[in-house]
C-alpha cells in the first residue's frame, strides 16, 4: 500500500508543476457555427499569447484557420471580444496589431476591410447578409485630446471602408443584433458615470431601404436596470435578460412590454467586461437552452417560453459559460473542479456530452486534484459572504500531525466580477504543494444578485476587504489552516484588495499584488474610457471625494504595512500603468520590509506568455517559502528579494 510521506506544508513535490500551469494550457472562447462546422477562439501561451480561430469539420478534423503573422484581437473597451464572426465559410475578425478587420475566406489569405493608419477599432459584429454588409461596434480613438467615440456602424463586404454610423451620441454600445428577416436591429447603451452592469438600455430600430436605421425606440431597461444579451428567437421574437427584480431574469418583448419568463432567485446574466458574453440560446422557436448562476455555480437548463417552465439538465459542470443552442443540441463553455475549461456538445435527445476542446488536455491522477468546498461566512454589519475553499491534497505527502497549513487568499479581479470552480491548475499548483486556498466571491461579486453586487458601492477598498479577512478568519477558527501563515494574492482589482487588506488590515503575514491599483487618484487621471467613470460608483465622485481617493489608497499608507510583499507587473500595461508597483515597491523597500519587484516587457494587463506565466508562480511560491519557513521540492530560479534576513536566505 502506497505511504505518504511526511514533510512540511508548503515542500510536496507535485506534478502540476509551475511549467505546466503556463504552457500546457490553450484558452477556448466563443464558439461559433457555420453550417456543419463548428468555429471557436483559442489562446495560445506558448505563441506569446496569440490569439488565432480553430475549425472542427463534422469528421472531427480540427484545422487553425489564423496565419501565424495574425492574432484575433480587439481592443474595444480595452478587454475585447467579440473578435471575430464567420459566415459561409468566410471569418471576419480584428488583427491585434493594426486593429483593422480582416476577411478570410478559410483557406486564403486575410484580406483588410478598414483603412490603415487611422486608430478605428472594431468589436461584437453580425453580418447583414441581404445588404452585403456588416454591423458592428466601432470605437474611433483617431482624436487623441479627447475621449474614444463609440459607435454602431456599418461595413460594405465589397467595399470596405471606416464605416457608415448607424447610431452614435451615447458613450458606450454594444450587441447589435439583427432579426431573422433582417428587418429590425436590437442593440444595449449606456452612458457615464454607468458600467453596463448598473443601467443599460436595449433598443430596437428599422432597417430602412437605405440602410439607415428608423423608428428607433427604447424597449427595456435605464439608469438602474442592466439588460443583458438581447436575442431573437427564430420567428422573430426579441428576447433579453434583465435585473429588474433584483436578479438577472429571462425576458421576452410582448406586445409592447417586457413578460418576464421564469421568475427566479439566480442570475442568468453576467458583468458585460467583455463583448459576447451568452448564457442562452434558442433549441427551437419555443425552446431555450441557458445557463444560470444560484450562490456562485452554474446550471444548464431548458425553458419552454410558452409556458414558462424549467427543466434543469443534468451536466458534470460547476461553470458554464457560452451558451449557443440549434436544433436537438447545444454548445458551451463548461468546467467543473475537476474538469478544464471545454468546449462541449450536449445532445438534447440523448442528454450525452462530447468534448471538442479541453483547454487542457493532459491529465493528472484525481489524487492529486483538491475538490473546491462551498463555504458561506459572517462578515461585516450581520452579513454573509462567499467564497470556495481548496484545502491541500497530493496523494504521496502529510504534513506532521498537529501541523495545519498555509492559507493563500485569492481576491479575484473586476472587481464586478467572480471566481470560477472549474479546474485551474493556478490553484492546484498550490494545493498540491501543500497550501491551501480560498477564493473569495467578496461583496460586489456577481451572481449572488444586485443587492450582494451592489455592497461594494461606495465601500471597494473596505467591503472586499473585509470579506477576505473574514474568509481567513472563518478558516482559522474552524482549524483549518495555521493562523501565523497567511497570505493573501490578487490581480488588478484584486491586487488593489490585497494591497488595502496588506496595508489597512494586520491578520495577513505576506501577500502578492499583481498589476494591482495602489493610487487611486493616478488611477483615475490614467484609466481608459470604459472605466474612467467605473470609480464613481466604487469610492465617489472625483475630486469632490477626492479624500476619500486619498484615504484610500494603500500608497498613501506604506507605514502602517507590517509585512512582505512581492509586485509582478507588464510593463505595458495601460490599465494600471507600471508606475503604480515600481513606486509602492520603492516606498516598502525604503521601510526596510522584504519585498521584490518582478517586471514583465511586453506584457499587458494580465500575463499571456507561458514563460511569464511560469516566471511569477513559481517566484511567488519561492516568495513565501523565505516568509514561512519551508523548502520548496523544486529548483526555483531566483529573485532578489531585498531587506530579507540573511539567516533565512540562500541570496
Amino acid at each position: 500500500m502506497h505511504q505518504p510521506r511526511v514533510a512540511p506544508y508548503g515542500s510536496w513535490k507535485s506534478p502540476i508543476t509551475a511549467d505546466l500551469y503556463a504552457s500546457g494550457y490553450n484558452g477556448v472562447d466563443e464558439p461559433m457555427l457555420d453550417g456543419e462546422q463548428t468555429y471557436w477562439k483559442e489562446d495560445r501561451p506558448k505563441e506569446a499569447g496569440r490569439y488565432i480561430v480553430v475549425r472542427q469539420d463534422p469528421d472531427g478534423t480540427i484545422v487553425e484557420v489564423t496565419p501565424k503573422d495574425f492574432n484575433v484581437r480587439t481592443t474595444v473597451h480595452e478587454y475585447g471580444n467579440g473578435d471575430y464572426l464567420v459566415h459561409e465559410a468566410t471569418v471576419y475578425f480584428s488583427n491585434f496589431k493594426d486593429q483593422r478587420l480582416y476577411c478570410q475566406v478559410v483557406g486564403q489569405q486575410p484580406e483588410p476591410i478598414t483603412p490603415a493608419d487611422v486608430d478605428l477599432r472594431f468589436a461584437d459584429g453580425i453580418v447583414d447578409a441581404k445588404r452585403k454588409q456588416l454591423i458592428l461596434v466601432r470605437e474611433d480613438h483617431t482624436e487623441k485630446t479627447r475621449q474614444a467615440v463609440n459607435a454602431i456602424v456599418s461595413i460594405d463586404l465589397i467595399e470596405g471602408g471606416p464605416g457608415r454610423i448607424l447610431v452614435s451620441g451615447n458613450d458606450f454600445y454594444s450587441n447589435p443584433r439583427l432579426s431573422p428577416d433582417c428587418s429590425r436591429v436590437a442593440w444595449l447603451t449606456w452612458n457615464h458615470p454607468n458600467m453596463p452592469w448598473d443601467g443599460t438600455e436595449l433598443w430596437l430600430g428599422q432597417m430602412g431601404s437605405d440602410g439607415a436605421l428608423e423608428k428607433k425606440e427604447l424597449v427595456a431597461g435605464g439608469t438602474e436596470e442592466s439588460i443583458f444579451q438581447p436575442e431573437w428567437s427564430p420567428e422573430g421574437n426579441l428576447y433579453f435578460v434583465s435585473d429588474k427584480t433584483g436578479w438577472w431574469n429571462l425576458y421576452t418583448w410582448n406586445e409592447g412590454k417586457p413578460e418576464s419568463l421564469h421568475p427566479m432567485k439566480a442570475e442568468f446574466g453576467r458583468p458585460q467586461w467583455v463583448f459576447r458574453e451568452r448564457s442562452y440560446g434558442f433549441e427551437s422557436s419555443n425552446r431555450i437552452i441557458c445557463s444560470y448562476t444560484d450562490k456562485g455555480t452554474s446550471h444548464l437548463a431548458r425553458i419552454d417560453t410558452s409556458t414558462g417552465n424549467l427543466e434543469e439538465l443534468p451536466v458534470p459542470y460547476t461553470n458554464i459559460y457560452d451558451v449557443l443552442a440549434g436544433p436537438g443540441y447545444v454548445l458551451f463553455l463548461g468546467g467543473s473542479p475537476t474538469l478544464p475549461m471545454s468546449l462541449v456538445k450536449l445532445n438534447l435527445k440523448t442528454l450525452r456530452t462530447q468534448v471538442l476542446r479541453r483547454a487542457r488536455e493532459d491529465t493528472i491522477d484525481p489524487e492529486y486534484i483538491s475538490t473546491a468546498q462551498t463555504i458561506e461566512f459572517p462578515t461585516e454589519h450581520g452579513k454573509t459572504a462567499y467564497a470556495f475553499y481548496y484545502p491541500p491534497k497530493n496523494k504521496d505527502y502529510k504534513a506532521a500531525s498537529g501541523e495545519r497549513p498555509p492559507l493563500l487568499v485569492m481576491s479575484h479581479g473586476g472587481p464586478t466580477g467572480s471566481t470560477r470552480t472549474v479546474l485551474r491548475y493556478g490553484i492546484q499548483f498550490w494545493t498540491s504543494h501543500g497550501i491551501a486556498v480560498a477564493d473569495v466571491d467578496y461583496g460586489g461579486s456577481t451572481g449572488y444578485g444586485r443587492e450582494y453586487r451592489e455592497r461594494l458601492n461606495g465601500n471597494w477598498g473596505i467591503v472586499d476587504v473585509d470579506d477576505c479577512v473574514n474568509a481567513a478568519r472563518y478558516l482559522v477558527k474552524e482549524g483549518k489552516v495555521d493562523g501565523n501563515r497567511l497570505a493573501i494574492s490578487g490581480g488588478s482589482a484584486g491586487g488593489y484588495t490585497t494591497l488595502c487588506a496588506l496595508t489597512f488590515r494586520d491578520l495577513f503575514n505576506a501577500g502578492a499584488s499583481y498589476f494591482g491599483v495602489s493610487d487611486l487618484e493616478s488611477m483615475h487621471k490614467d484609466t481608459h474610457k470604459f472605466e474612467s467613470h467605473y470609480d464613481h460608483s466604487l469610492i465617489g465622485p472625483y475630486p469632490e471625494r477626492r479624500d476619500l481617493y486619498f484615504g484610500r489608497s494603500p500608497i498613501n499608507f506604506v507605514d502602517k504595512l507590517s509585512c512582505p510583499i512581492i509586485f509582478f507587473q507588464g510593463l505595458e500595461d495601460k490599465i494600471v500603468p507600471p508606475d503604480q508597483s515600481e513606486k509602492f515597491y520603492e516606498s516598502v523597500r525604503r521601510k526596510g520590509l522584504p519585498t521584490a519587484y518582478v517586471a514583465f516587457e511586453g506584457e499587458q494587463h494580465g500575463f499571456r506568455k507561458a514563460e511569464n506565466l511560469k516566471r511569477s508562480i513559481e517566484t511567488e511560491l519561492y516568495f513565501y517559502s523565505k516568509v514561512f519557513g519551508f523548502e520548496p521540492a523544486d529548483p526555483i530560479e531566483l529573485v532578489h528579494i531585498v531587506n530579507l534576513d540573511p539567516s533565512t536566505s540562500k541570496l
